[in-house]
């Protein structure tokens, strides 16, 4: 009976130390937060804006020279005959949807650039953050955006410094 009752006690205190060893540390960082902080951030942001507005002067010039067309075309509309008219009418649509196409295009090419720009960014944030939860000991490291409760230890400033941010 002693020994059922000993080997009882061993095996829960072996358990309680296993279960005690086995709890992993975690923390949380706010990714969003160090990702718009960083230098690369901020000058890929300037660079698509300028980017943007590159391409939003070009539509405006393309979209007032068809404006003026138009209007030219529909003070001259009496004065033309019916065939003339016609073709004006597919001229003025086919530049319509020419500008149209420039747009989408434009907007592309910058969602593109801007994917383009931010996978270098992500991956050099998500490197530092590994190498601070590494060095630091934590087996998991959380987005603090999906968390309920944020009790443990807070990686931000720690990674912003090994990215040197301040």
């Amino acid at each position: 009976m002693n020994t059922i009752k000993s080997l009882l006690l061993i095996v829960l205190f072996t358990v309680g130390f296993t279960t005690a060893n086995a709890q992993s540390k975690v923390a949380h960082i706010n990714t969003e937060e160090l990702v718009s902080s960083m230098p690369a951030t901020k000058a890929l942001q300037a660079k698509l804006e300028k980017l943007g507005k590159t391409y939003d002067n070009e539509m405006k010039a393309k979209e007032a020279e068809l404006k003026a067309k138009f209007t030219r075309y529909n003070a001259e509309f009496e004065s033309q005959t019916e065939a003339t008219n016609a073709e004006r009418t597919k001229e003025v649509q086919l530049e319509a949807q020419k500008i149209e196409q420039y747009k989408n295009e434009a907007m592309r090419d910058l969602q593109k650039q801007e994917q383009d720009g931010l996978k270098p960014i992500l991956e050099s944030a998500m490197k530092a953050v590994e190498e601070v939860a590494a060095a630091q000991g934590y087996d998991y490291v959380l987005n603090v955006n999906t968390l309920v409760v944020a009790k443990g230890k807070d990686l931000l400033a720690d990674v912003k410094a090994k990215l040197g941010i301040q």
